[in-house]
């Protein structure tokens, strides 16, 4: 007798979780960057390049980069699977989406670190 394990059972609990906990880190962001730039707005370059020199505001935005990045991923690798029937095809969406959004990060890491 062959047994065979319910398969499916939690598929996608995990994505649908993390895609809820990036929404969160999302909105916490934006209220935090809210709150400055409604209590102290830059008025120039100069008040910029000072609010992201800090070691609080510059980590704290590649956390919401990577957020919108890995919250993104979710919703467009869904679409594809969900759309896209040819295998080949979608693979090679899926591969291009992740390529651009892998670039999207290192361009932010540079300009943020740069």
């Amino acid at each position: 007798m062959v047994k065979q394990a319910p398969v499916g059972a939690h598929y996608g609990l995990r994505d649908w979780l993390l895609q809820r906990i990036t929404a969160v880190i999302m909105v916490v962001f934006t209220l935090f960057f809210a709150g400055v730039l409604i209590g102290c707005p830059p008025q120039g370059w100069a008040d910029w390049k000072q609010l992201f020199s800090g070691n609080f505001v510059r980590p704290l935005t590649l956390l919401f980069i990577a957020s919108v990045l890995y919250h993104a991923w979710i919703g467009v690798r869904d679409i594809w699977m969900d759309y896209v029937k040819g295998t080949a095809l979608r693979l090679g969406l899926q591969a291009v989406t992740a390529v651009v959004l892998i670039f999207y990060f290192i361009w932010s890491v540079a300009i943020l670190w740069g």
